[in-house]
């Protein structure tokens, strides 16, 4: 593979597929995403209408399954899948943070500029952002952050309620044909769950291949059985008839009927969240063609047997409308099917929250955590072991907790429709400040599905002394620790920033000549090869702004000539001190882009008063393939003015484990440094001098001691104290806990935390 295969600038798109290939992913899909709201018929009509009650009318029942039908019509259907998934972002992320992510992109990354060591920082403060974006979105930053973190956050809650309400029902069903069993429900999902989160580990898409056969066979047992359900009560296509929706309210007068509509939609937001490991074109196909209307037929059916049979079927009535009644050979197989649907449904929940955890993490408002990709060909695919277990112990405590279903339906609920009202409002700021499309169609939809889902958030609030207070309470205290994140990361990164120097403003050089003679380069000895392209020089060598370059001197004589050898002096503003060069390597990890070198170099230096012989700037770019070939993954440029400093970029594929070559790097270093020595003698000594630094390479990554910075405002006291508590007290200390370097495959004695005291 040579340079021109991979470009360094080249940033993770959309998933582009056809014919059989989308074919193949529109299947997988099934067994990602539709099994949430494909497992919804086990649970609804019985929100609805609670088995302790007496059952409904059949005009109650028309109007219930009318409200079914026009809820997933209206909104998995004609919100999700034909609009919002519409407004992912530029890199196919899709899900609440991320339509925040498209409202306020970060800044794109210039990796030039990374490399350009001698030059002042490129780092920008907030208020230079452009004066549209200050005047209208500006002010309302934090609050939008706050806004879709808690839609992250709670649906985070799902993907732990899900699995717990789904395997529950599903497992509930063996009550109806040995009740002695109806004890050991929770033991028996409990089990179930912890096999599923033992899955996680080998990745969506062997997880995809083994549970979308059992997603479509699900399907098509809802399909068949609701057809024939049907035939018990024709009467039941009323339903189509939205009037019979509204008819329903206006008699009864019981808004929470909602609430168990509600029910019906859960996993619709599993589908915006999860267009990261898919993508549209293959969610659209899925839903449109075969779980849409198969989910509508399955819901007739069973209103046709609550109208025909409601006394028989009320106390269960997914299990009790199977045709052919409890213990016959149809009901043992929906049984099974069912239990592995559920385990399937969970799955949904459990990709889309790897999949948000991914994004926030991505964009600095988590703790950095060990990601492992599991796809080669989508990038979204992941597996986060510390979230799969959290999500683990959370479903199993709600098991336990909430041993009535129907509370454990309360509280799921809430979540999701919360998660869909944020979902609205930040499509209606993104339809005119990203799309650019006009002021009037994002307040039609926002009055539109804003309306829809506020019907729903209004009924499911009303949820919350009955159970919906549990995932109300995670997603605040899991918002309250995300935006406080985002925040005190993002005053380190302005520290970081901000501090980084021009090389050239406290490093200094002093030469003094000396002889040497010159022999031609025909001779000169490279080191080895290493399977590393080094031909293609003007692709490893490439421009720094404002650097300055180098004067070679060349003579073709034989008569000794004068070389000027340089001295380096650290200036600490009052003095300047020799900085002796040792025989060794050091690379100094970038953790934030831009200009300059970072701040830990120079407090290094002010440690330690001794220069490496080779010293290197290194910046990791993640590129969007999931492997990237060995000779492929470096670029590298000296500086022409200081002698032994270089400017590293280092790219790694998505799958590929973070370990730098050192190999690699001095290689490319020794090619840079041989370009115009007409001298045997100079390339020898250089070529030795690197190669021999590099025996000995160390990695210097910051270690920031953060301290408050004290606020000369109204009411200074108070507010310092609670600063000093936040930022010294609880980042400091979850900072170290977590440091940059948990995903690295380095040693422990390779790497250098140098001590930074930054006030922030």
């Amino acid at each position: 593979m040579n340079f021109d295969d991979i470009d360094e600038k080249t940033v993770r798109r959309p998933l582009k597929v056809g014919g059989t290939a989308l074919l193949a992913l529109s299947f997988q899909t099934l067994g990602i995403i539709y099994s949430d709201i494909g497992t919804s018929p086990l649970y609804t009509l019985n929100g609805i209408w609670p088995s302790s009650q007496p059952p409904p009318s059949a005009e109650d029942v028309i109007g219930g399954i009318s409200a079914i039908i026009w809820a997933m019509t209206l909104l998995p259907f004609l919100k999700y899948v034909f609009f919002a998934l519409r407004f992912g972002t530029e890199q196919g992320e899709g899900g609440t943070f991320a339509l925040y992510h498209g409202i306020f992109p970060p800044k794109s990354i210039n990796y030039d500029e990374d490399r350009a060591l001698t030059t002042d920082s490129g780092w920008k403060t907030p208020s230079s952002t452009s004066t549209s974006t200050i005047t209208l979105l500006g002010k309302s930053r934090w609050l939008l952050l706050a806004w879709s973190l808690f839609g992250t956050a709670l649906t985070f809650a799902d993907g732990m309620l899900t699995p717990a309400v789904s395997v529950t029902s599903a497992v509930g069903g063996i009550a109806l044909t040995v009740p002695r069993l109806s004890s050991n429900i929770g033991p028996i999902s409990i089990g179930f769950l912890v096999a599923l989160f033992l899955l996680q580990r080998f990745g969506t898409a062997k997880v995809a291949y083994l549970f979308s056969p059992v997603a479509f066979i699900w399907i098509i047992l809802l399909l068949v059985t609701g057809i024939i359900n049907i035939t018990s009560y024709p009467g039941i296509f009323r339903a189509f008839d939205p009037s019979r929706a509204v008819m329903l309210f206006v008699r009864t007068k019981n808004y929470e009927l909602l609430a168990g509509v509600l029910l019906a939609l859960t996993g619709c937001e599993a589908m915006f969240a999860n267009l990261g490991q898919f993508n549209r074109l293959s969610i659209q196909l899925s839903f449109g063609f075969l779980v849409y209307p198969a989910l509508i037929i399955a819901y007739l059916g069973q209103g046709a047997k609550l109208i025909t049979d409601g006394d028989a079927v009320i106390a269960n009535v997914f299990y009790a409308s199977i045709p052919g009644g409890a213990g016959k050979p149809l009901y043992w197989i929906v049984y099974v099917v069912s239990i592995l649907a559920t385990l399937v449904a969970s799955q949904a929940i459990i990709t889309a929250t790897f999949s948000l955890f991914q994004q926030v993490i991505n964009l600095r408002s988590l703790p950095p955590v060990r990601m492992r990709y599991t796809s080669d060909s989508i990038q979204g695919q992941i597996y986060i072991p510390s979230v799969n277990w959290i999500l683990c112990v959370g479903t199993i405590a709600f098991v336990l907790i909430f041993k009535d279903l129907a509370k454990m339906t309360n509280a799921y609920g809430f979540a999701v429709a919360t998660v869909m009202f944020v979902t609205t409002t930040l499509i209606t700021i993104q339809i005119p400040y990203v799309k650019h499309l006009p002021w009037a169609l994002a307040v039609a939809w926002f009055l539109f599905f804003g309306f829809l889902d506020g019907l729903f958030w209004g009924a499911s609030l009303r949820k919350v002394p009955h159970g919906a207070w549990v995932p109300l309470l995670v997603g605040v205290v899991a918002t309250a620790f995300m935006f406080f994140w985002s925040w005190a990361q993002g005053l380190a990164d302005q520290f970081d920033g901000a501090n980084r120097r021009n090389l050239r403003h406290f490093i200094s050089e002093a030469t003094e000549p000396v002889l040497h003679s010159p022999v031609t380069r025909r001779n000169l000895r490279l080191p080895p090869n290493n399977g590393l392209d080094v031909t293609v020089q003007d692709s490893i060598d490439l421009p720094t702004p404002d650097v300055e370059e180098e004067d070679y001197i060349s003579n073709s004589g034989t008569t000794p000539h004068p070389r000027e050898e340089s001295k380096l002096y650290l200036d600490t503003g009052d003095t300047k001190v020799l900085l002796s060069r040792m025989s060794t390597m050091a690379i100094f990890h970038k953790l934030s882009s831009g200009k300059g070198v970072p701040h830990t170099f120079y407090g290094f230096l002010k440690q330690w008063p001794t220069l490496p012989r080779v010293v290197v700037f290194l910046t990791v770019r993640i590129m969007p393939v999931a492997h990237v070939e060995k000779e492929d993954r470096y670029r590298v440029t000296k500086v022409r003015s200081l002698p032994g400093f270089y400017g590293a970029t280092y790219m790694k594929g998505y799958r590929d484990k973070f370990n730098v070559d050192v190999s690699a790097i001095v290689e490319l270093i020794t090619v840079l440094e041989l370009r115009g020595v007409e001298s045997q003698e100079d390339a020898t000594s250089i070529v030795d001098e690197i190669i021999t630094a590099g025996r000995s390479a160390t990695h210097i990554v910051p270690h920031y001691h953060v301290i408050a910075r004290r606020l000369i405002i109204f009411g200074a006291p108070i507010i310092n104290w609670i600063r000093r508590l936040l930022i010294e007290d609880v980042y400091r200390s979850i900072a170290y806990v977590f440091p940059e370097t948990v995903t690295w495959l380095q040693a422990a004695d390779e790497i250098i935390h140098v001590g930074v005291t930054a006030e922030i």
